[in-house]
């Protein structure tokens, strides 16, 4: 281990990592500007419900997924692959134990939960647009942009799995950005798995640098028996401060899926809304 070099073993830590408290933000938001809601989110790839013990086993995620007690949680390969592309997961008992419900009422296919495996649920607020975006590269691979209101603040939510190529994730990370911006300049959380465990001018998340960032938040949680790369991500724009994010390294999250989820703590910032132009 002493000779990783020193961007990856800053991120090989598997402690929580924590932001100051509110009152010293972590992102240049004018001093006062105390956050008006508080959320909690994750983002978790279940590997299609097999384990790394090779095992199919929808139930045990179903668990991690309660256990995490998250407000919105975005998860990854949440239906088969091919074919119908059915769901994997028991959506009436994460209803019914969690309160959780999903942003879509169907998928990629009649059968399935998710589009292109992406599947947001969410127990608080409401949902006021959904979008489904094929994203460009070698690979099938979508996200899904959501808009909710919650508690009167307007948030948008992006589900995403990113490709396996680094040329396809740079070229993805620009389409999730450009259609990333809302009319209002609303908070915006992008949560997923992008495939990409570098940090700084070689990662092929650079296109996010300049409006979503998870700044030293990165945390590893791939492969989930001995975490080593951060795939797994939380970016945020100026009006989200992550006071804390960690991944979630239970006995039961080792081994339901070959990725931990993360979980982080957010503030969103009140901010003047913008409205829309009318259309001509």
């Amino acid at each position: 281990m002493k000779h990783i070099v020193p961007a990856l073993r800053r991120n090989l830590t598997r402690r929580p990592v924590r932001a100051p408290p509110p009152v010293a933000q972590k992102r240049s938001v004018q001093t006062g500007d105390d956050p008006a809601l508080m959320l909690s989110v994750a983002s978790y790839n279940v590997h299609k419900c097999v384990g790394a013990d090779g095992l199919f086993d929808p139930d045990r995620v179903v668990r991690v997924v309660l256990d995490l007690d998250a407000d919105i949680i975005a998860l990854q390969e949440a239906d088969q692959r091919f074919g119908s592309r059915r769901g994997l997961l028991d959506l009436r008992t994460l209803l019914e134990r969690g309160g959780y419900r999903s942003v879509l009422d169907e998928g990629s296919r009649k059968l399935s939960h998710g589009w292109h495996g992406n599947v947001i649920l969410f127990r608080t607020g409401s949902v006021t647009n959904v979008t489904k975006m094929k994203l460009p590269g070698f690979e099938p691979r979508g996200a899904v942009l959501v808009d909710f209101d919650v508690m009167g603040m307007p948030i948008r939510i992006i589900g995403a799995h990113l490709g396996l190529l680094a040329s396809s994730r740079l070229r993805q990370a620009e389409a999730i950005l450009n259609a990333a911006h809302p009319v209002d300049d609303r908070a915006v959380i992008l949560l997923g798995d992008t495939n990409e465990w570098r940090i700084g001018g070689r990662s092929a998340l650079r296109p996010f640098d300049s409006h979503l960032s998870d700044v030293d938040m990165a945390i590893a949680s791939f492969p989930a028996r001995f975490p080593l790369w951060p795939l797994d991500r939380v970016l945020t724009n100026k009006h989200v401060t992550v006071y804390e994010m960690s991944a979630v390294e239970t006995a039961l999250a080792r081994v339901a899926s070959d990725h931990l989820p993360v979980k982080a703590l957010i503030g969103v910032t009140r901010h003047p809304v913008v409205p829309a132009l009318p259309s001509v």
